[in-house]
């Protein structure tokens, strides 16, 4: 094929034909040019600003969810143990009530003692603290008063007795201390 057999739709560049660079250009058709490009330019930034505040809202919502969804995985958990706890307290309660009623020298009571001994460790290693209620003012918030006793020894509207020990968990009360109240 020679050159001078082209194709219809192959253009073939002229050196001498003008092109959009070389031709001549109004002043009032650059200007509006420039405005058109300018008026696009702001509606880029404009979306480009839209989009970055969405993205920054949808990073901060997500980061909130992170810490919900992990705040009530903890709850969900400190819930979980404390019922479990819950649940292994009486069997406590049980041994130290046979222990309050051992005879003096008997090897089987050092073994219940010991068996109590680490109960309370292994509650103690998962957070768990007694409530120290004896002769301490009455709290409704740490104490369960079973009476309201006249005694003299003891200032009124404090602790006479405990007749169960309380347990919190943490700073959440998982059982109070069941009392005996002066009045």
């Amino acid at each position: 094929m020679t050159d001078k057999k082209k194709h219809k739709h192959e253009e073939v560049f002229d050196p001498q034909q003008p092109t959009a660079e070389t031709m001549p250009v109004d002043g009032d058709q650059l200007k509006a040019e420039l405005d058109a490009l300018q008026v696009q330019l702001a509606e880029a930034e404009s979306k480009v600003s839209e989009y970055k505040d969405g993205w920054a809202r949808s990073q901060a919502e997500f980061q909130n969810y992170k810490r919900r969804v992990e705040r009530d995985n903890a709850l969900t958990y400190a819930n979980m143990k404390g019922d479990i706890i819950k649940k292994v307290l009486p069997a406590l309660d049980d041994l130290e009530r046979a222990l309050q009623n051992r005879p003096a020298d008997d090897s089987w009571a050092s073994g219940i003692e010991l068996i109590a001994r680490k109960l309370q460790n292994i509650l103690e290693s998962e957070g768990v603290k007694r409530i120290e209620a004896k002769g301490a003012a009455f709290d409704p918030n740490f104490h369960e008063a079973i009476t309201h006793e006249p005694n003299d020894e003891v200032e009124s509207e404090h602790v006479i007795d405990v007749v169960q020990n309380g347990y919190m968990l943490g700073e959440r009360v998982i059982r109070p201390a069941l009392v005996r109240v002066a009045q």
